[in-house]
């Protein structure tokens, strides 16, 4: 997520952290690498200008409290400040023993009708009964896109082809959920990349008509500071209650339309990281600049991993957190890491691994998750259960089984043991429940 700005970020803090003293001349040096990784995220000129004046100052006149060097004050100030300037954080507050409508509002490609899915599945696990509504009536195509869509998380929408009259179908398909018992709707608005006029004059009777309890603006984050005068527009028409910056996972853009979203007051509700269907994350300002200086986010780590709970196998895990693992179990373990997303996002989240850990290597991992999978699949059943079994001449009919080599096996075998041992000897309490919740 936003790579060019972590990478930025995280350069000017390594320089100042391996410098062997901090004066004027450092912390300016240090100021000058945080504009140029900013500027070159699309972040406002003004706002960087600001950002820098306010950590430049509070670096050379604020005084550490005693027993932290100054350097790890400075990064402190950084943090603050960067996490200052996206805004508070705001959590999402729909009683779940009243109905709640949310109306989903953006520009054509801002990949808000995928959000919506998103959203509904994050509300879905979280209990809340959730209906659908499409009145999206001037994309071709919308409502079908809006079903495949739900139908991977087995919801129903409702809407229809043949009817034009935006209102009315929120209006319907609104009184029709409620009759079904959900507590939560969520109505999908169109989008348009012309015609504005007529998109907010629509979305200020649909409003008017379903009377939401909380409207979410849809913003592209490959657009950057532009943002700014799309959330104004909207804000202007309908009062926005939150906004959902999406494309985050590729976006060179993305810390421009963070800025540029929160300038305008309204809060940034959810982020979304990636093209899976539970890739939408709560925004938490100081969660998400921890993790862009490198500092983790072990909350977010833990969340993720909670909502995988319901799916774990207790004896498996037992039998992990014993140090008793099979190989079966070992492929268990990836395949919940697979779920959760990319080995490299989980490492993200990590206190001090996503700069522990070089990109070319969490690639070599990947890719050799890969291989230990299919060679896993070629073994027998009596191998997975014990390994120890395994001499060269199997190891080298399950190599060509799985179309790898004896090597790469041996590599898998290696990791097992590691993985074994590491299990064992894990001891911190914290470390244990996230291993445990984990599934590793």
């Amino acid at each position: 997520m936003l790579d060019k700005l972590k990478e930025g970020l995280q350069g000017a803090i390594n320089k100042i952290l391996r410098a062997s003293s901090i004066d004027e001349q450092t912390v300016k040096e240090f100021v000058k690498d945080l504009q140029r990784a900013l500027l070159q995220a699309d972040v406002n000129v003004k706002q960087v200008l600001e950002l820098s004046k306010k950590i430049e100052e509070r670096a050379l006149k604020e005084q550490p409290p005693p027993g932290l060097p100054r350097k790890d004050y400075i990064v402190k100030i950084l943090y603050d400040e960067l996490a200052n300037i996206l805004g508070s954080e705001q959590p999402v507050d729909l009683p779940s023993s009243r109905i709640n409508i949310v109306l989903m509002m953006g520009i054509q490609g801002s990949g808000k009708t995928t959000t919506v899915g998103k959203l509904a599945r994050h509300m879905q696990r979280r209990g809340y009964r959730v209906g659908v509504v499409c009145v999206d009536t001037f994309r071709p195509g919308a409502l079908t896109q809006l079903k495949m869509v739900c139908s991977q998380i087995g919801l129903e929408v409702y809407g229809s082809d043949d009817v034009k009259d935006a209102v009315q179908l929120a209006k319907k398909g609104s009184e029709y959920f409620k009759q079904k018992g959900c507590n939560l709707i969520i109505v999908d608005s169109a989008g348009r990349h012309k015609e504005e006029k007529g998109l907010l004059d629509e979305m200020k009777q649909i409003s008017s008509t379903i009377n939401p309890d909380l409207t979410l603006l849809v913003v592209d984050g490959t657009i950057g500071q532009q943002c700014y005068n799309q959330a104004a527009a909207f804000h202007q028409t309908v009062p926005i209650g939150g906004i959902v910056i999406t494309k985050l996972d590729g976006s060179a853009k993305g810390g421009g339309a963070l800025a540029a979203a929160a300038a305008t007051g309204a809060t940034i509700l959810f982020i979304g990281t990636g093209e899976r269907i539970d890739d939408l994350e709560a925004f938490s300002p100081t969660r998400f600049v921890g993790r862009l200086l490198g500092l983790g986010d072990i909350k977010a780590l833990l969340e993720r991993a909670k909502d995988l709970e319901q799916e774990a196998d207790e004896k498996k895990v037992k039998r992990i957190m014993s140090g008793k693992m099979t190989i079966d179990d070992l492929y268990y373990q990836m395949e919940q890491v697979k779920k959760m997303g990319s080995l490299r996002k989980i490492v993200e989240l990590i206190p001090g691994f996503s700069t522990g850990i070089p990109e070319s290597e969490l690639d070599g991992i990947e890719d050799r998750m890969k291989n230990w999978k299919v060679i896993i699949q070629s073994m027998t059943k009596k191998e997975k259960e014990d390994p120890e079994i395994l001499n060269a001449s199997r190891v080298k009919r399950i190599a060509r089984g799985s179309g790898t080599s004896d090597s790469d096996v041996k590599d898998m075998l290696k990791r097992y043991r590691q993985a074994k041992t590491v299990m064992k000897a894990a001891k911190g309490r914290e470390i244990r429940q996230l291993m445990r919740r984990l599934s590793v």
